[in-house]
């Protein structure tokens, strides 16, 4: 992926994406263009900058952004959300009745795994929807869905791969996945990757298609970035954005992301869920990051979905009275494992 960087953001050289209403007023600075699934590709012609023609395309009125690249969130720079460590089996009984509630999961694949052998979901899963074996991210899906089926384990997950096994994607294929799923709504989506963007403004073609899904609620990862700016799709306003608290449940973890934007925390350190099955891995890990937060907040939604519509059952957790409230941390959602 050839990408270069823009302040805090990186983007992919030479890209922009726009909407079909754009494609005129893109044509002067275009090369080639890439159409599907509700998105185009502009691949610029020589000597035009992506941030510069996404400036004139919104000057205009019209929907414009380079192609971000987003990324899973463990950390590149060491500590606890660095890596995953290998970890004993944890025991597990997966429940035999469904809810009927519905798990999207965009991530790098799930894996095979003895938590949901035989469960319809994974049977249905296609081969390319499998997790990455290669990369420092692998496994990251799959960790993802055990967290999932064990703090709401009636939900199903319908699954797709959007990141590679370094946990990379860019704008482009995460709103193709998005528009894809308005075909067959998950009830919940749980996306444990984000990105700045080149201007701090949320990206608006990712933008609109989180808003086409009207009646499913998104639930995104705040970033292990340990600042305050705004992390996409995290902050935007009908998105659930999740920090990580450390283990006292009071204190946010020191790489966790924060500020006014974030609407929820869960813990986040040192958690254990499933795992690829490899040499150094028999099929479990421990690992920290507000990824994982995330999926803790995702399950409390879609467990509470089985009563009720998972839009009702989500405002109740973050707007109840008694909701313990942790400052630029938003309200502590302990999790149920």
């Amino acid at each position: 992926m050839e990408l270069e960087s823009v302040g805090a953001s990186f983007i992919r050289t030479g890209q922009v994406l726009i909407d079909r209403s754009a494609m005129s007023a893109a044509a002067r600075w275009t090369q080639a263009v890439s159409e599907a699934d509700g998105v185009c590709v502009v691949h610029l012609a020589a000597g035009a900058d992506p941030c510069e023609v996404t400036a004139e395309l919104r000057d205009q009125g019209l929907r414009a952004s380079p192609n971000h690249v987003l990324r899973g969130q463990p950390l590149f720079f060491g500590g606890p959300a660095s890596r995953p460590f290998p970890a004993e089996p944890v025991p597990f009984k997966r429940r035999r009745s469904a809810s009927g509630v519905v798990i999207g999961l965009l991530d790098t694949g799930v894996a095979k795994h003895p938590w949901w052998s035989g469960s319809e979901w994974y049977a249905r899963l296609a081969p390319e929807q499998a997790d990455a074996t290669e990369g420092s991210q692998a496994g990251h899906g799959t960790f993802i869905a055990g967290l999932l089926a064990r703090a709401a384990p009636g939900a199903e997950l319908r699954v797709e791969r959007v990141l590679d096994g370094d946990g990379l994607t860019d704008e482009a294929t995460v709103v193709r996945a998005l528009h894809r799923m308005r075909q067959r709504p998950p009830h919940v989506l749980n996306l444990s990757f984000g990105c700045h963007s080149f201007d701090d403004r949320p990206p608006p073609l990712l933008t609109d298609a989180i808003r086409a899904l009207d009646d499913t609620v998104t639930v995104a990862c705040a970033g292990n970035t340990g600042s305050d700016q705004p992390f996409w799709p995290a902050a935007l306003p009908y998105v659930v954005g999740v920090a990580a608290v450390d283990a006292t449940l009071g204190r946010r973890a020191p790489y966790s992301a924060h500020g006014t934007w974030v609407d929820a925390c869960a813990p986040g350190d040192w958690l254990t869920s499933s795992y690829l099955d490899t040499a150094d891995f028999g099929g479990y890990a421990t690992w920290s990051g507000t990824s994982f937060a995330t999926a803790l907040v995702t399950a409390a939604i879609a467990d509470g979905a089985a009563e009720a519509p998972a839009r009702e059952v989500a405002e109740r957790l973050l707007e109840a009275r008694d909701a313990e409230q942790i400052a630029d941390l938003g309200v502590l959602v302990r999790g149920n494992l």
